[in-house]
């Protein structure tokens, strides 16, 4: 027997063929079928009228007045309405108003939400010019017609109204809207603002959501608590935690898991993962409903802070007395200690996780294996990803990628090849970031041919390459064919309809220096049309790295003429250059241009230009970049310290040391062991005494006070410091106490280098009361005078390792 539905809808597509495109006739049988039975209809049920006939087969001449008759009489056969209305639209009849008003009353009628704010916010975005009306057009006839349907339903159309406004992000208009109905004495549901106020803090418009909220009594409305929470979370994002808070308060001792979530959400989402947990820490003494999805919320809060034990605290006291961890708990602090770079805490976590029968996921496995390939861990990846197909986990995409990267870098080509066709095998589709990796991994290997190959089959298989995938080829082009290679991938490029990047251009003139065709590189940067200024920093990399400084500084002083900036890494790469070629004047000369030109300076920068100032004993000029520091936002570290420390000793400016010293701890910054060692061995080598370092002036210091100084920070001398001591003791004729404080270093088991020896040898060459060989921590030396002069040489299993000679004082 037939379905009720069934014989309904085969009458309906028979009225509808036989039709003369709605006759009056047809017109009756259809209100004659509607009216026999009515039956429920909703936005889900819309889907079925692209499977019902059309509606009719032939155009005759409308009017407005026959289609919004035929729509009244459709008001309780949405389905066949909307199909009419498209059908409309198919025949070139533009719709007027109030044909549009009758489909809004339809959906109204039967419930149909969805489909009504679709319907406005046709109107919102098609406006006046594509329609001949607008959506306040709309608004007024709808007023009209509120008598006749009732203000329940009309409610229903000011809601719809509200939410289409929203999804739009016409967020002046909807606030427009709202005081109108305010003005005219309508009300409009809780429910369509908080839809409102959501969109707004979506949108980044928080304090107009809290307006919002605000006039919620004058517009007739009491919050719910999807209200509350909605409020809580745009103070959160406001970073109003105090008035989140007591928003949060107006819920009483039980606001729902939802809004809960959303204020640790919001804390944690600003930095303030310790209030979250502490809150989450009073719900749970109040023995309060927690979920494992508000424990993950404050868990990956401490992990975007960086506070990976405080978030594998919390884990645990979920064990104990929380909800069971899941994969999303265990999984965000995975990921942290991966981003961290510890892949041992990460694979010891995740065994935790799947001792506890707590299944991984394809994504953590990509977080643990992108680690590890970061950390040029290669046989590692491909181990850890044989252990994730045992554990019978579905692996994406993302992993394969991961993996085939991995054994490229392994140099095994063969076995990235057979991934891939694992990949298509298990019915995941490679995609460009799969054959560029291996494109690149062949080029890499020496299989140009193979490369070539699996091009043509991204083309086969309908992938376009993209811009990486050209950058691979113009670099290996450029590596094996010189320019001629390089162009022939622009040639490729421009018939694929990729537009070369600075990258791409880059790539060619560090690949041509690369190998020796600094000639090749000036003619192709000279053929460019458009150089940008990383174009030029990449000619200075360039010029670097060939040992051509000159022509690199050239450029660089050429262009800070023109006022084209190179970048922070070119400069840093240039400084490096000439300090390790010894151009003393040229760093001096070009330290304020290295340091403040293009996009300024760094820290890194800062602390370069200084240390090669030192370097060349060059103390004035570096106290003015030292001295500039704090002006520019940077800081004055230990490490600048300690290298200004270091240069002022070298030149034998024991004062000055002695004053920065000082400055150094009136800052607060606490010297190292590195400092200390610095100034031991600038006493041991100048008889120049220093002033106290709390001291008034004519107040001498002695290492002495430097040691205890030591003491008090807790610091342990190392083989430098100890070596510097007793190269001050030897020189200032103290033997005993340098030999004391040799023995000292064996019993810290500090293994002393041959500059120790060197200073203890030395000491022993000055006292007049030692006339034969040396024996120190089990070594013998060997002394013999000759021409005044000293030698004391140390062989050791045949073999001469030490020979240190002393002109006789």
């Amino acid at each position: 027997m037939r379905s009720v539905s069934t014989i309904r809808s085969a009458s309906s597509r028979k009225i509808f063929r036989n039709s003369q495109f709605f006759g009056i006739k047809t017109i009756s049988s259809v209100v004659q079928f509607s009216s026999h039975d009515s039956h429920s209809t909703s936005d889900e049920q819309i889907s079925e009228t692209g499977k019902s006939e059309d509606i009719g087969d032939q155009y005759l001449e409308l009017n407005s007045s026959r289609v919004l008759e035929f729509l009244k009489k459709l008001k309780k056969e949405p389905i066949y309405a909307v199909s009419f209305f498209a059908q409309l639209r198919e025949q070139r009849f533009r719709p007027d108003l109030r044909t549009y008003v009758a489909m809004l009353w339809i959906f109204c009628y039967c419930g149909m939400d969805r489909k009504l704010r679709s319907v406005l916010r046709e109107v919102i975005t098609l406006k006046r010019e594509g329609l001949g009306f607008d959506v306040w057009d709309v608004f007024d006839a709808l007023v009209e017609g509120v008598n006749a349907v009732g203000l329940k339903l009309f409610s229903r159309v000011l809601d719809a109204m509200i939410k289409a406004f929203a999804s739009e992000s016409m967020f002046g208009e909807a606030t427009k809207f709202l005081y109108e109905i305010k003005k005219r004495g309508f009300g409009i549901s809780i429910f369509s603002l908080n839809y409102l106020m959501n969109r707004l803090i979506e949108c980044g418009d928080a304090d107009r959501a809290i307006l919002i909220y605000n006039h919620l009594e004058k517009l007739g409305l009491t919050p719910n608590v999807y209200t509350y929470g909605i409020v809580v979370k745009a103070f959160c994002r406001k970073r109003n935690f105090e008035e989140a808070l007591t928003v949060f308060s107006k819920l009483g001792k039980a606001p729902n898991i939802c809004t809960f979530t959303i204020l640790l959400e919001g804390l944690c989402s600003q930095g303030l993962s310790v209030s979250g947990y502490n809150i989450l820490l009073a719900r749970r003494r109040d023995n309060l409903t927690i979920d494992a999805c508000a424990y993950a919320v404050v868990i990956r809060g401490f992990v975007k802070e960086k506070k990976l034990k405080e978030a594998e605290h919390l884990l645990l006291d979920m064990n104990e007395d929380g909800p069971m961890p899941d994969e999303c708990c265990y999984g965000a602090i995975i990921q942290g200690y991966c981003q961290a770079g510890d892949y041992i805490e990460a694979l010891d976590l995740h065994s935790k996780m799947t001792s506890r029968n707590i299944k991984t996921n394809c994504k953590i496995a990509s977080f643990i294996l992108q680690c590890l390939c970061q950390l040029g861990k290669f046989k590692e990846v491909k181990s850890q990803f044989g252990h994730f197909q045992k554990s019978g986990i579905y692996l994406d995409k993302v992993v394969y990628n991961i993996v085939i990267d991995a054994l490229c870098k392994l140099g095994k080509v063969d076995m990235a090849m057979t991934k891939l066709n694992e990949m298509k095998g298990k019915g995941i589709v490679p995609d460009v970031v799969t054959y560029t990796t291996l494109i690149n991994g062949c080029i890499l290997n020496g299989k140009l041919f193979e490369a070539a190959d699996l091009l043509k089959n991204m083309e086969q298989n309908e992938l376009k390459p993209d811009l990486i995938t050209c950058d691979v080829l113009a670099g290996a082009f450029s590596r094996n064919g010189g320019l001629d290679g390089a162009l022939k991938v622009l040639n490729f490029m421009g018939s694929q309809g990729i537009e070369p990047s600075y990258i791409t251009f880059n790539v060619i003139i560090k690949k041509l220096f690369a190998i020796g065709k600094v000639r090749e590189s000036e003619r192709f940067f000279d053929c460019l049309e458009i150089k940008d200024e990383r174009n030029y920093s990449a000619m200075i990399d360039g010029y670097c790295e060939s040992n051509n400084t000159e022509k690199a500084c050239d450029l660089f002083v050429w262009l800070l003429g023109l006022g084209i900036a190179v970048n922070r890494s070119s400069r840093l790469k240039l400084l490096d250059t000439l300090v390790m070629e010894g151009e003393h004047d040229k760093v001096v000369m070009m330290s304020d241009a290295l340091l403040y030109s293009g996009d300024g300076p760094s820290q890194k920068l800062f602390t370069k230009v200084i240390s090669a100032l030192c370097s060349f004993g060059k103390m004035k000029k570096a106290h003015l970049v030292f001295d500039s520091l704090i002006p520019y936002g940077f800081n004055r570290d230990v490490i600048i310290y300690t290298i200004m420390l270091n240069g002022y000793c070298k030149v034998n400016h024991l004062k000055e040391a002695s004053a920065l010293f000082n400055d150094m701890k009136e800052r607060g910054i606490a010297p190292d062991i590195t400092a200390y060692t610095v100034l031991l061995d600038g006493s041991s080598k100048s008889n120049i005494v220093w002033q106290k370092m709390s001291g008034s002036k004519g107040e001498r210091i002695s290492t002495s006070s430097l040691l205890a100084d030591m003491s008090k920070l807790g610091l342990e001398g190392d083989v430098a410091s100890y070596t510097a001591l007793i190269d001050s003791h030897c020189k200032t004729g103290n033997l005993e106490e340098a030999i004391t404080l040799f023995n000292e270093m064996i019993d810290l088991h500090l293994a002393p280098n041959i500059k120790t020896y060197t200073a203890l040898l030395n000491g022993y060459s000055k006292s007049r009361h030692v006339k034969k060989d040396v024996t120190i921590n089990g070594l013998t030396f060997k002394r013999k005078v000759r021409n005044d002069k000293t030698t004391y040489t140390l062989h050791h299993q045949g073999i001469l390792t030490a020979k240190i000679e002393q002109f006789r004082t």
